[in-house]
């Protein structure tokens, strides 16, 4: 399994990006347990889980750093999950990566798995967000 994140850049306060985490190895279908969630971690601070998304159906946990700004979404066609992300602040300026969990269903947490949970990870897309 290999996860490969993309789409990170520099954008001005207020301005969107799309994160793409495309995962190889892994099946998005109804059949499939587990999830991926996307983490960020800024210079100094601790990693933050952003956002998750189930593989088999549609839950998905925001934190509320980002919740009406940030939108998690996958392409099953294309084992690819996503995070637009709008109205940026420099507050989100991080390294952003995915982690894949798949051996529990999403909609057994409250909320994304907690860090020991996943199983492989990506290594990781620069967002700097400038004022």
């Amino acid at each position: 399994v290999q996860l490969v994140e993309s789409g990170g850049g520099l954008v001005q306060a207020g301005g969107s990006l799309r994160l793409s985490c495309a995962a190889s190895g892994l099946v998005f279908d109804e059949n499939s347990l587990g999830s991926i969630t996307w983490f960020r971690q800024a210079p100094g601070k601790d990693q933050e889980a952003v956002s998750c998304i189930s593989f088999l159906d549609h839950t998905k946990y925001y934190s509320e750093s980002v919740k009406g700004r940030f939108t998690v979404s996958r392409d099953n066609a294309k084992n690819t999950v996503y995070l637009q992300m709008d109205s940026l602040t420099p507050e989100d300026t991080a390294v952003y990566h995915c982690s894949a969990d798949r051996r529990v269903p999403l909609y057994l947490w409250d909320g994304c798995p907690p860090e020991s949970e996943y199983d492989f990870r990506g290594q990781g897309t620069q967002v700097t967000v400038s004022p």
